[in-house]
């Protein structure tokens, strides 16, 4: 009974310096159905699997020049070359196994391997590899779907913006005070909603790969100020305090808390945790802290940002999952729980850390660290 029809035949790639054994593998590979390349070593196997990736590789462990666990490892490593199952063949003990195994291959048959067994384990490999492609496919169509959804979404959402504060501003005709609130919340709502969406779109862009930072050098110190003094009016509106403290640095060193980065993203990082201790902070102050911290044993140095509130804390089993996508706070002011998750892959992307500890009733401090311009 033939593995596939002629339209779906699966691509195996057997790899044995053996030519008895090849000879033997796309016998019976072939007797199935299966399309059998092979090739006698490891640098081969390589240049075949990058110029025609196989569905299957059936590669001999104990091979000169290049073994087949430095083969399976090196085909584990490369980026560039997609999930492929790697069925190892051996004559040697269990340690060989777990080597095998511990490289990156999936399973194992030994020398002198039973006809039926070999077949069993191939239909096995093949399952596994159409499903992770299935489930790579179906992943792939959620984020077409979240991508189209997203730009569709927000082009609405700023036209519908600019117009009601046209509204507002009373551009069409004069309105009534409570009607004028009433466009506020809604300006607001819609505000949200497109940040919500945008926040959205950038996961997606990062988790797609398709985000392109801009890497420049930038003082963390001014982007903070620069942030600060644009919320200002909103933390004067709650009646907090805010204060930048600094004096970790040194004030006449240029190069004091200086990274490599892109500044519009790095901006959002920062605005989105200020803007939360503002939000969830209804007494008290917002303090943020800039200063560097040597990297050990690494000798460089981490540019670290601070950011302590007084509101109302987070619980600790929240903590451990308060940068996870779509988690939301139990606090009713919660948002759409991307802030956050966006934040973690931005700092991630820029080489830092980003983490939180909090009390409840005492506040929060959330830590960005970001390795200093060398």
């Amino acid at each position: 009974m033939l593995a596939q029809d002629n339209s779906q035949v699966e691509h195996i790639l057997a790899v044995d310096d053996n030519p008895d054994n090849l000879i033997l593998l796309e016998t019976i590979l072939e007797s199935e159905g299966y399309k059998v390349e092979l090739v006698s070593n490891g640098r081969s196997a390589l240049q075949q699997i990058a110029q025609a990736p196989p569905d299957l590789i059936l590669l001999d462990v104990m091979m000169p020049e290049m073994d087949g666990y430095e083969v399976t490892r090196r085909i584990r490593q490369n980026r560039e070359i997609s999930y492929i199952p790697i069925l190892l063949i051996t004559a040697y003990h269990d340690a060989s196994v777990v080597e095998g195994l511990d490289a990156g291959a999936d399973d194992f048959i030994r020398k002198p391997f039973d006809h039926e067994e070999l077949l069993a384990r191939v239909r096995s490999m093949l399952r596994l590899k159409h499903s992770i492609d299935e489930q790579r496919k179906m992943a792939r169509q959620r984020e077409d779907f979240v991508s189209r959804l997203t730009h569709d979404l927000r082009t609405p959402l700023v036209a519908a913006d600019r117009m009601l504060h046209l509204f507002h501003q009373e551009m069409f005709c004069a309105i009534s005070p409570d009607m004028k609130e009433a466009i506020f919340a809604m300006i607001r709502s819609n505000q949200n909603l497109l940040e919500m969406v945008n926040n959205l779109l950038e996961v997606y862009r990062f988790e797609a790969g398709k985000k392109n930072l801009q890497l420049e050098s930038w003082n963390m110190r001014q982007i903070v100020e620069e942030i600060v003094q644009e919320l200002t009016p909103l933390v004067i509106e709650k009646g907090l305090a805010i204060n930048i403290d600094s004096s970790n640095l040194d004030q006449q060193d240029e190069t004091a808390a200086v990274v490599k980065g892109d500044r519009l993203e790095l901006r959002r990082v920062i605005a989105n945790l200020v803007g939360n201790a503002i939000k969830f902070t209804d007494t008290g102050s917002v303090n943020i802290r800039v200063s560097e911290t040597p990297i050990k044993p690494e000798g460089k140095t981490w540019v670290i940002i601070e950011v302590q509130d007084t509101g109302f804390g987070i619980a600790p089993e929240d903590q451990a999952t308060i940068f996870e996508r779509f988690r939301q706070g139990k606090n009713k002011r919660a948002g759409s729980g991307l802030g956050l998750h966006l934040s973690q892959r931005i700092i991630e992307s820029h080489k830092g850390k980003i983490d939180v500890f909090s009390e409840l009733g005492k506040g929060s401090v959330f830590t960005v660290r970001l390795p200093k311009q060398a």
